[in-house]
């Protein structure tokens, strides 16, 4: 049981601190909307600073509005995958690491928020003038999570159908 906590808060940990210690270099080395090119009409690091959530969601809300929202809402979703975790029986524990990711890129975002108001984002893709939105390392570790997330959901519910054959 301890080991499973264990490799959860090291999941997290790991996903947090790579999170704050690139977004610290970005912010510390370019000014906001300085951009460079990592591959040609593809990749570049472009410093922004997202007032909103996921791909500009509320954006245009008043700054308290969002802001109280914001960290509501990743504050009570910290905590449900807390429970979540804390619940997860032996033959669930393949939920333990994608539900780490997520956990630790809402902490690594919700730490931003809460210093600064907004979320510094920097990784932009693109093909040609179809840009991506920009995003950082926690929202990589969220929908990375995700996805494994639902994978394993998907993968669960197959099992529990075939064996019921």
């Amino acid at each position: 049981m301890k080991k499973r906590y264990s490799f959860t808060f090291t999941v997290v940990a790991c996903v947090v601190l790579l999170d704050q210690v690139t977004k610290f270099f970005i912010s510390s080395n370019m000014s906001v909307y300085d951009s460079f090119p990592v591959i040609d009409g593809l990749f570049n690091i472009t410093y922004i600073r997202n007032t909103g959530a996921a791909f500009g969601f509320l954006a245009s809300a008043s700054p308290l509005v969002r802001s109280f929202f914001l960290i509501g809402v990743t504050i009570a979703v910290i905590l449900l995958i807390i429970c979540y975790i804390w619940k997860i029986k032996a033959e669930e524990k393949f939920f333990a690491f994608p539900l780490s990711l997520i956990l630790g890129g809402a902490v690594g975002n919700l730490i931003d928020r809460v210093r600064f108001g907004d979320v510094v984002d920097f990784l932009d893709f693109y093909i040609i003038s179809y840009h991506w939105p920009a995003f950082n390392i926690a929202d990589s570790a969220i929908s990375i999570g995700a996805v494994i997330l639902l994978f394993e959901v998907f993968r669960k519910k197959e099992e529990t159908i075939c064996s019921k054959e």
